[in-house]
C-alpha cells in the first residue's frame, strides 16, 4: 500500500488560551493540529524529535561561539496515495 506524507514541525513555544489547560498544552496543541489536518483527509501517523547542530559562522567562531543543538518536534501525517 502506498502512501503520501506530511509533516507539520511543532512550534517551539506553544501557547492555549483555553481555560483549565494548564500542563496539558502539549497535548491541546497535538489534538487541533490533528483534528485540522484530518479534515482535509490526514491521519495521524507519529511524533519525532530531530535533533539540529547549528556550527557558527567564521566571525562568530572566532569570538568563541560553539556549536548550537537545538531538538525540533515534527508530526508526520499520511494517506493513502
Amino acid at each position: 500500500m502506498a502512501y503520501q506524507y506530511k509533516m507539520v514541525q511543532i512550534a517551539p513555544h506553544i501557547r492555549i488560551d483555553e481555560k483549565d489547560a494548564r500542563g496539558q498544552e502539549a497535548a491541546i496543541y497535538l489534538h487541533q493540529v490533528v483534528t485540522r489536518n484530518a479534515q482535509n483527509g490526514w491521519d495521524f501517523f507519529r511524533v519525532d524529535t530531530i535533533g539540529i547542530s547549528s556550527q557558527p559562522g567564521c566571525l562568530a567562531a572566532l569570538f568563541g561561539a560553539r556549536t548550537k543543538n537545538y531538538n525540533h518536534y515534527v508530526i508526520t501525517f499520511r494517506k493513502q496515495a
